[in-house]
């Protein structure tokens, strides 16, 4: 198992795009489904004009910034050391740590992101 460079920035990619959405609601998943489009389609807005990536800059930035990697990267070696390197896969690393992952992200950097995306879709209306 490879988390140099090139796997640490796998696995907080990972951690910060991975969502989980599941409902036995009918009504609630025709809503979600709704929402689902609307995300695709914002996404797909996001990607269309770069910002995207600029945003995904500006948060990797802010979680160095504010020691969250630091703070993963600690939560890996340990869930490493309990289990052995051996045993563990990168999707075992992602699984294990993204609950604490989203919790230890500061709210500032959340509400900076949402602001950003929000000014992005009122500049670009036409979705």
């Amino acid at each position: 198992m490879m988390l140099k460079k090139s796997g640490t920035h796998v696995l907080t990619v990972r951690l910060c795009e991975r969502t989980v959405c599941s409902s036995a609601d009918p009504s609630r998943q025709k809503i979600m489904s709704k929402d689902s489009q609307m995300r695709a389609a914002i996404n797909q807005k996001l990607i269309e004009m770069g910002e995207r990536e600029r945003l995904k800059e500006l948060l990797r930035a802010k979680l160095v910034e504010c020691g969250w990697k630091d703070q993963l990267k600690a939560q890996c070696k340990d869930v490493i050391k309990e289990k052995g390197l051996e045993h563990v896969t990168v999707e075992d690393l992602v699984t294990e740590v993204t609950p604490k992952g989203r919790a230890l992200v500061p709210d500032s950097v959340k509400k900076e992101l949402l602001q950003r995306i929000r000014a992005f879709l009122a500049q670009h209306a036409t979705l």
